[in-house]
């Protein structure tokens, strides 16, 4: 127990809370900048077993602010490299890397058996199908985001309001750290604080994080917190499906030119601008799955064909 000595020291950890820790299971969604500085710190805890999902390889690109690979790892998985090194960092501890994106499909099954779910991936829809999931299941779900110089990190779901219910509508624009650029350290402080949130519900610290928003802005050298206790749960909700899950009797609608995308999302598919849908004449209780890249522009087109009366909407995001 020496390796926990200065965590044991604090009179809210003890022996008791180490051993919530050792026999906690975690998901972490996500092994880029965020992921690489929630990982090291939760197997440094001595949280039991980490199981790690990502798609992804190593660039020399990640580099400068995924700091838990080296020149050597360019070109293997993200998610078997993130699983060596927490094991390298503590022996004691068990991890799992799985080089798979995270869809609608196999999400029951990646996060089966998990008692808290880190979502590291900086996706906007890997959010929300994460929030629908912990919240139907009372899983305690942090998530964060970051770009440039500022990010925010928030705890919902479990016992707590969802994700959903404090992002219940989609920025016109959102960009990503591939467009706009981002600093190192300010994703190694939001990782840092993700960790601190997550460590905190699974020893049950109070008061919880669950229900609490931190904003960090390293631009302007300023952090703000709110609490969302109270935040109600979105009327509409548009599911986000995979392409294995679109039925025949569905209208799928491809919000892609095909200049972004040469091939449909769905053999069936119809190639639609989100400026033409109010031409669609598609009957009321049909189900329309709309598709795009990341589900920004999907779920902005859902909320304008909810006003149109359509009722039954699902969202379809081609992520590559």
């Amino acid at each position: 127990m020496s390796r926990y000595l200065r965590q044991t020291a604090l009179p809210e950890i003890g022996t008791e809370g180490q051993a919530r820790l050792a026999h906690a299971r975690v998901t972490i969604i996500g092994a880029g900048g965020l992921g690489c500085g929630v990982i090291p710190a939760l197997a440094g805890a001595g949280v039991g077993h980490l199981t790690i999902l990502d798609p992804d390889h190593v660039e020399e690109g990640n580099l400068h602010r995924q700091t838990l690979y080296r020149m050597t790892d360019i070109g293997q998985p993200k998610s078997l490299c993130a699983a060596r090194e927490a094991i390298a960092l503590n022996p004691g501890i068990r991890t799992e890397g799985h080089v798979t994106r995270l869809m609608p499909s196999n999400i029951a099954a990646a996060l089966e058996g998990a008692d808290l779910i880190i979502d590291a991936a900086d996706s906007f829809a890997v959010s929300y199908m994460l929030s629908d999931h912990c919240h139907a299941n009372a899983i305690p779900l942090v998530s964060a985001s970051v770009l440039a110089r500022q990010g925010y990190v928030g705890a919902f779901c479990g016992d707590g309001p969802s994700y959903r219910a404090v992002f219940p509508d989609v920025p016109e624009h959102m960009a990503s750290c591939n467009e706009t650029g981002v600093m190192g350290p300010v994703v190694a402080a939001i990782a840092a604080l993700q960790a601190q949130m997550a460590l905190s519900i699974l020893i049950g610290h109070q008061p919880s994080p669950i229900g609490q928003l931190l904003h960090l802005d390293l631009a302007n050298w300023r952090i703000s917190a709110m609490r969302f206790d109270n935040a109600l749960e979105p009327i509409s909700r548009y599911p986000f499906i995979s392409q294995a899950q679109i039925d025949h009797a569905d209208l799928v609608i491809d919000l892609r030119p095909e200049a972004e995308a040469a091939q449909p999302a769905h053999p069936s598919a119809r190639r639609i601008a989100p400026a033409e849908l109010n031409a669609l004449g598609a009957p009321a209780d049909q189900r329309l799955v709309l598709c795009c890249r990341s589900g920004l522009r999907a779920m902005r087109a859902a909320r304008k064909l909810t006003g149109m009366g359509h009722r039954h909407i699902a969202l379809l995001a081609i992520e590559g």
